[in-house]
């Protein structure tokens, strides 16, 4: 089990900048799959960039970049870092921690990017 509480969420305009922090309870967050998914109104959801356990990072090709996933294991808690900001972005945020195969989710964040 694991609890994800995300922030930094917000409204911007096109060229700028956020960061999305996702503070995950439990110890295991320092060898866990990670990663940051995103959605639109009748979309599915979509992988934005994850972390796997080897430590190895990976985007989406609209993101690639422009945002940066990390993770500090001293506070449990992974960023996105994302800049150069576009319409196209503006989505409900989600974070995620993979447990035994199984994703645990944060409650999302908006992001709304103004042109």
């Amino acid at each position: 089990q694991a609890q994800l509480v995300e922030s930094g969420g917000g409204l911007v305009q096109a060229g700028g900048s956020l960061r999305l922090s996702c503070v995950v309870s439990g110890s295991i967050f320092r060898i866990a799959p990670i990663g940051w998914y995103r959605q639109t109104p009748g979309k599915e959801r979509e992988l934005v960039a994850d972390i796997s356990t080897s430590g190895t990072s990976n985007y989406a090709d609209s993101v690639k970049g422009r945002f940066t996933i990390s993770r500090d294991n001293a506070k449990n808690t992974m960023y996105l870092q994302m800049n150069s900001l576009q319409p196209d972005d503006t989505a409900v945020y989600y974070c995620y921690i993979e447990i035994m195969f199984k994703k645990f989710w944060g409650q999302g964040t908006q992001v709304t990017v103004s042109s």
